[in-house]
């Protein structure tokens, strides 16, 4: 394939992935977004394989089709539940990757560059390896988080800010050395080092982040990933590795400011602490100080929500442990049919990660005009006659207005409180991912429906 082929297929490929961030923007073009995705990718490899400085045809033959398999297995095999740390894997193999490519693109002797554009070179490598390495061990450290591997609970050593700006500076100083070292033989000391620096503060990083900011930890790691791509663009030459590496960089940032936004964060905060790194009386409030949960059987639900004209439906991650978004969709086809008007609210934390809640509703074809954002639906709570709270608990926790010494203060919630009746679905009276009690539990107008959503909810349309 010639030049002048390969730069036209990147140039459509570009637009491709441009056109998938675009749909993936919106839920009814999702799909679409995907598959405009996967034919962008598709082009880009073909063009990338095909090109006239590639041969080996065997080797490259032979890791496709290894590393195609290794990823249909897993795909097949992973719960929506374990999506989050799935993610999180998969943006440790890109920070990987451009650790490794930045090693050898540095060892790689038949290069003859001098003067700035070797400075500028060098430069480039030490970049990748440096955000490829913080991205790495970062995104290790979110699946353990995220896949209950690793506590949840924020690692809070002594002086820890101190110890990143020491690691900061050492990076800068290793980088100057780098850069001046002139032979391979010498610059290699220095980028190991600075290696093994990048490697430990993702570690660090990430392990000092509280549990509840997981969802936007992961998009600040997507953000990583695909700076480190562009990075390895810029090492490799290579144009279309460049552009997604930006799209990708780009739109993770933009998505962790959108969920700071949501949870009442700064992003800086989130890096240099993150929820559960204060210890408060609110959040260690227990349930006798705040009375009595009132228990409902599924029949007392079916019955109440028979009874109404309006419905919310706030689902949160617990709905996801128990696979229970097809129940709900029956649940809510049901109601629809006894005309009642039945709504969803969505949080945008809900689960562990951005769209978790939105792509299980898809999953079981709820129709996408009945799904709303929590600014969307907010104010129409109070005029709602039963909420429906499935295994959601922080994001619908009246502390985070409430009590300004709590953890989760100022971060805005669904205000389901404000409904005629509220009923809660949970498998005890344990707190969220925050570690926060829930004082909605034990209000006058909250019934608490416990046991496994799914078994739950199916006894509720049973009644019904």
């Amino acid at each position: 394939m010639s030049e002048g082929i390969t730069t036209a297929c990147y140039i459509v490929a570009s637009i491709l992935f441009i056109l998938s961030l675009g749909g993936l923007s919106d839920q009814q073009k999702a799909r679409r977004g995907n598959l405009y995705g996967i034919i962008g990718m598709l082009l880009a490899v073909g063009a990338t394989v095909f090109n006239a400085s590639v041969g080996n045809y065997g080797v490259v033959i032979t890791v496709v089709i290894v590393g195609a398999a290794i990823g249909a297995i897993l795909a097949a095999r992973v719960k929506m539940t374990a999506m989050p740390e799935l993610v999180a894997m998969l943006h440790s193999f890109v920070g990987l990757a451009a650790v490794l490519v930045g090693f050898a693109t540095f060892l790689d002797d038949t290069h003859t560059l001098t003067g700035a554009e070797k400075t500028i070179h060098d430069v480039e490598i030490y970049l990748g390896i440096l955000i490829g390495a913080v991205t790495f061990t970062g995104s290790v450290i979110a699946f353990g988080k995220l896949s209950g591997k690793i506590s949840g609970s924020p690692l809070l050593l002594p002086g820890r800010h101190f110890i990143n700006l020491i690691i900061l500076a050492a990076c800068i100083v290793l980088g100057w050395m780098f850069i001046h070292a002139g032979e391979i033989s010498v610059g290699i000391t220095p980028l190991l080092i600075m290696t093994l620096l990048a490697l430990l503060f993702g570690m660090h990083m990430v392990a000092a982040i509280g549990g509840a900011d997981m969802p936007v930890v992961i998009s600040m790691l997507n953000s990583y990933s695909g700076w480190a791509a562009a990075a390895t663009g810029f090492m490799m030459s290579n144009d279309l590795l460049i552009v997604t590496g930006a799209l990708v960089g780009s739109s993770g940032a933009i998505l962790s400011i959108i969920m700071c936004r949501a949870m009442n964060r700064k992003f800086l905060n989130v890096i240099l602490g993150g929820f559960g790194t204060k210890k408060s009386n609110a959040s260690a409030g227990s349930a006798a100080e705040h009375g009595e949960a009132l228990a409902i059987t599924s029949a007392e639900t079916a019955e109440l929500l028979r009874d109404s004209q309006s419905v919310v439906i706030v689902p949160g991650y617990g709905m996801a442990v128990a696979q229970a978004q097809q129940s709900v969709a029956a649940m809510t086809q049901k109601l629809r049919d006894l005309g009642v008007d039945v709504r969803f609210a969505i949080h945008p934390v809900a689960g562990r990660m951005p769209g978790h809640m939105n792509v299980l509703l898809a999953e079981a074809k709820l129709p996408y005009g009945i799904v709303f954002e929590m600014d969307e639906i907010n104010d129409d709570l109070s005029k709602t006659d039963v909420v429906m709270v499935i295994g959601a608990n922080d994001i619908v926790n009246p502390s985070a207005e409430d009590e300004p010494d709590s953890p989760i203060a100022g971060m805005p919630v669904l205000q389901v409180w404000n409904a005629r009746d509220v009923i809660v679905l949970k498998r005890s009276m344990a707190t969220g991912y925050a570690g926060v009690e829930n004082p909605l539990f034990f209000k006058d107008n909250t019934k608490m429906l416990f046991g496994d959503a799914k078994a739950s909810i199916d006894a509720v349309v049973q009644a019904l």
